[in-house]
């Protein structure tokens, strides 16, 4: 077996090549809508055929689109073998990623400055690069709730909230619709299309495994259906999920912090440690080893004295911290769901939708880093501990003092001690978990009537949407336990234990950790209720068929809050300090669309169409705005298409963003003051409390900052224009180019802190430096900036996307879909030393947060059917990037996916199997050094190793 993958191995460029050459239907993506298209807003019957298509109020033909969209239906999804829509979608060229099942973050990193938390399990789609924030997700055309995981109150859907087996198909629209939907929508709009027509049941079941022997899945997906004949129609299901872990010591590239190393010494690990690190008495010293059941001997006249249980601290000692993470997290969800359809007449419908979710998942770290001492840079009480001479542990002889009382009040004591860190190895890893409950309804009347000699199509819709999340953390220490448990041995009474930080591994007992570990209990929730009423139909006819209109009003209301366990709000937690969050807004808006078709039919105008749409929006929180949108839908001949557009897009800032209270993320800053700064910046150092021999303690430096309820929303303008070629002699083929350019004005985010660090430190700017905050010995305690509309974003580029599906014959039938995004330019414009600077983007790695920009991705799949047998493979290409930071380069990526199919004739095709197995070569990703975690880039390659699965499904008609 062995040599016949090498084998595989040694001919895989040559079957990539083949494969992105003559490659893939469906699975990907397809520029031609699925034959089962159905309307996504108003159900009223049309004899036309005409529906309601993403990216338009008006009915149309779906063939006759005037917007790139990109369709994923059922059996799309099926022939990835993947477990989560998210998966499925973040696979597009134009995805920029998004959070997914690879992301182990809880936290642990910090909290993101925009008060919207971490997103610990959840799963978001972003187009174009441009954030998840700045895509719009709809469910049949209605607004979805946005997600919560108890970490924050995040300002994008969590599409694991969603049951997979109430998904029809996904419609991607690829460019900006604020015109049309209202704000989010300035990167495009994926709109979730659920089953309202099932006949009989469809059940299916799934199983999979890394090669590796974990990551184990199972996906089992139900559905049933009363055929959708009658009056009344019915489609109710559920789904169960559930994935297993991976853990980050289990894979090579993320064995230590730094990829391919084999030891600390190539950098990244931690001070941290499990014998400790002392900074003490001048000294940077650490144990030698365990020092169980005595106290440690440290000799001050000598700290180099062999006889002495502590040496001095170097890179050798530091802690690898990698081996305790995950590079899959488990994960498990299970949910129902029911669609309901009553006709009261021709004219008049009444249509629901309810579904329930429920996602466990977890989160791990390496056990806690508990840093205290001035020079520890928590925030909290912990940076003015005092650890008394009496504690029994305490091998110096003195009280090590930290210079203030613990309520942060000089005590007339001069320091002598900056740091202590110790790893707590005898808690466990830190475990964060996860409880999400999601409850989603809409109702919808909907009818139409006859005006101006057309029909015109109305419909009524309300929506209640709430998402609820709880996640438990183990390991984390209470900071008023520990400041009693590590001073006067006269005050730790009751159930107080003195705390032995100085024995090293193995030193820390039971009880002391019953005294001063807590479990953390943190809470969020957000929820949305909304009422939206349209209307549209022909006014009169043009040359080209009718004037078409569309109308409508909109109301929203959102609400969301986070509650930190009562301990960290209370700044006593000894990891991310957080505070409660909480706020609303309601939006209320109207809009109107208009959809002329000039010339049908005529020499050179096959069909010329012009549309547009005005939309005005009022927000309670950060006041109104008008959009505007316009197109243009040329055929000069039957078999091709030319299509321009222009839209107007913003997106109001979220809860989180607004009211969201300070909080702390990690940043890894170098802080020009460290080592033998010279000129001017020497003289800046010292003018600014910097004392002579100073050297930074630690890389992660304590970046604070917080909503902002001044912010006003972001603006964005973007055009395109591209082509689609359907040949009439070649049914179900396409060829669809589309270039398109968006800016993005006021874009929200803080300051970097390197920027701040830099116009203080090299600047000498007064405002800057206002912002930071250093400790006594110099280190920088934290660093400050609120969010402020301040960055902007440039970025255009070209997809390309080839479709061709066969009739049946007698070799069978036989798909192939090309789709590819290429990435032309992407800039973002930020403040920085003496005005602003733009970061160039396209083809780089921007590392922490993770996030790959290539210039080319593709996705290939050829596609195989006869008499109930079929196969697929797909290729997925990835160029090269180059991290920002260092120039390191991220080599290309190929992936191959193969997958094979029955469906016995016999039984009426109503059972079905499959197997397939995702990169199939074995490609492991390319190791990246500024990646937050495990490096590499979760938002654009896959999990090392070969992914294998196998299916059943059953069809009861």
């Amino acid at each position: 077996m062995i040599s016949r993958f090498d084998r595989f191995r040694a001919t895989s460029g040559v079957l990539a090549l083949a494969t992105m050459l003559a490659a893939a239907p469906a699975a990907a993506q397809s520029n031609l809508p699925p034959p089962t298209a159905a309307g996504n807003q108003s159900t009223t019957a049309d004899p036309t055929g005409e529906i309601v298509v993403t990216g338009s109020r008006i009915r149309r033909d779906p063939l006759a689109q005037d917007a790139p969209i990109t369709f994923v239906d059922q059996q799309d999804i099926a022939r990835t073998g993947l477990n989560s829509i998210t998966d499925v979608l973040q696979r597009l060229p134009s995805s920029g990623g998004g959070l997914n099942g690879k992301f182990n973050n809880s936290g642990n990193f910090g909290n993101p400055p925009d008060g919207g938390g971490v997103g610990a399990g959840a799963a978001e789609i972003d187009l174009r690069y441009l954030g998840s924030k700045r895509t719009l997700v709809l469910v049949d055309g209605l607004r979805f709730v946005n997600g919560a995981s108890a970490s924050g109150v995040p300002g994008s859907v969590d599409l694991n909230a969603i049951p997979e087996s109430m998904i029809e198909r996904v419609e991607v629209l690829q460019g900006g619709a604020s015109a049309i939907y209202g704000s989010d929508a300035i990167a495009g709009v994926v709109n979730i299309i659920t089953k309202s027509r099932q006949k009989g049941l469809i059940a299916s079941a799934q199983v999979g495994e890394y090669q590796q022997g974990d990551g184990t899945s199972q996906n089992y997906q139900i559905s049933w259906g009363n055929g959708g004949n009658g009056p009344t129609q019915i489609v109710i299901g559920g789904n169960y999920v559930k994935q297993g872990s991976i853990s980050s010591g289990d894979r090579d590239i993320s064995l230590f912090p730094e990829p391919g190393a084999t030891s600390c010494l190539a950098g990244g690990c931690s001070s941290g440690t499990p014998l400790g690190r002392f900074i003490v008495l001048g000294q940077n010293l650490t144990l030698r080893g365990p020092v169980i059941g005595r106290r440690p001997v440290y000799n001050p006249a000598n700290p180099t004295d062999p006889a002495s249980d502590f040496k001095a601290f170097t890179t050798a000692d530091r802690f690898n911290f990698a081996p305790y993470n995950l590079i899959q997290i488990p994960l498990e969800r299970y949910g129902a769901f029911a669609n309901l359809k009553q006709e009261f007449g021709p004219d008049l419908n009444f249509s629901a939708k309810l579904l329930w979710n429920r996602r466990n998942s977890a989160n791990q770290a390496a056990p806690l880093p508990l840093f205290v001492g001035p020079d520890a840079g928590n925030g909290n009480l912990l940076d003015r501990i005092s650890i008394s001479a009496t504690n029994p542990y305490n091998p110096f002889g003195v009280t090590l003092q930290s210079g203030v009382t613990l309520g942060g009040v000089a005590n007339g004591t001069t320091p002598n001690y900056s740091f202590i860190g110790r790893r707590l190895i005898e808690n466990g890893p830190r475990r964060y978990e996860q409880r999400v409950d999601t409850t989603y309804g809409t109702a919808t009347l909907d009818g139409k009537f006859a005006a101006f000699n057309h029909d015109w199509f109305w419909d009524v819709n309300g929506l209640y949407g709430r998402n609820k999340a709880r996640q438990t953390v183990h390991g984390n220490v209470n900071a008023a336990n520990l400041a009693q448990a590590l001073g006067p041995i006269g005050a730790c009474t009751g159930a107080c234990v003195p705390f032995n930080i100085f024995g090293g591994v193995g030193s820390i007992t039971q009880q002391m950790l019953d005294f001063v570990a807590f479990t953390q209990r943190d809470r969020s929730r957000q929820s949305l209720w909304g009422a939206s009423a349209n209307l549209t139909g022909g006014l009169f006819e043009l040359p080209g068929g009718p004037l078409s209109l569309a109308v409508g009003a909109e109301y929203r209301k959102y609400r969301g809050r986070f509650d930190p366990d009562a301990t960290v709000a209370a700044g006593l937690g000894s990891d991310i300090p957080a505070l409660p969050t909480r706020g609303s807004y309601d939006v209320k808006e109207a809009y109107a669309e208009l959809s002329a078709p000039l010339l049908k039919g005529v020499p050179f105008a096959d069909l010329l169409e012009l549309g547009g749409a005005v939309r005005f929006s009022d927000y309670s929180t950060s006041g109104s705005t008008t959009t505007f949108k316009g197109d243009v839908n040329w055929k000069p001949v039957r078999d091709l298409r030319f299509r321009a557009n222009y839209a107007e897009g913003f997106r109001a800032p979220t809860i989180g963003e607004l009211f969201g209270t300070p909080s702390r993320f990690d940043q890894e800053l170098t802080d020009p003051c460290s080592g033998t700064p010279t000129g001017s910046t020497l003289a800046n150092c010292r003018a600014q409390g910097v004392p002579a021999g100073y050297v930074q303690n630690n890389p992660q430096i304590s970046v604070i900052t917080g909503g902002n309820q001044g912010l006003k929303p972001e603006t964005s303008k973007s055009w395109g224009v591209g082509g689609v070629y359907s040949p009439s002699w070649l049914a179900r083929t396409s060829l669809e180019v589309n270039y398109y350019n968006v800016k993005v004005k006021g874009a929200i985010q803080a300051i970097d802190a390197n920027t701040t660090l830099q116009q203080c430190v090299i600047g000498n700017d007064p405002v800057a430096c206002a912002l930071i905050t250093r400790t006594a010995s110099g280190q920088i305690a934290n660093i400050q900036g609120l969010l402020q509309n301040i960055a902007g974003l440039k970025t255009d580029g070209l997809d390309v996307n080839f479709t061709y599906r066969s009739a049946p014959g007698p070799l069978g039938s036989f798909g192939v879909t090309l789709n590819n995004n290429f990435l032309f330019k992407y800039r973002v414009s930020v403040p920085a030393l003496g005005g602003s600077t733009t970061i160039k983007r396209e083809g780089t790695e921007q590392g922490s947060p993770d996030q790959a920009f290539p210039k080319w991705k593709g996705i290939g799949i050829l596609d195989w059917n006869l008499k109930g047998f079929g196969a697929s493979l797909t290729g997925r290409y990835i160029r090269h990037v180059t991290e920002s930071q260092n120039g390191n380069r991220l080599g290309d990526r190929f992936y191959t996916d193969a997958q094979l199919r029955w469906e016995p004739e016999a039984f009426g095709q109503q059972f079905g199997f499959a197997f397939g197995v995702n990169n199939l070569f074995d490609k492991d990703p390319p190791g990246c050094i500024s990646c937050g975690l495990n490096n590499y880039d979760p938002t654009t390659y896959d999990i090392p190793g070969r992914y294998f699965y196998l299916r059943a499904t059953v069809k009861m008609f």
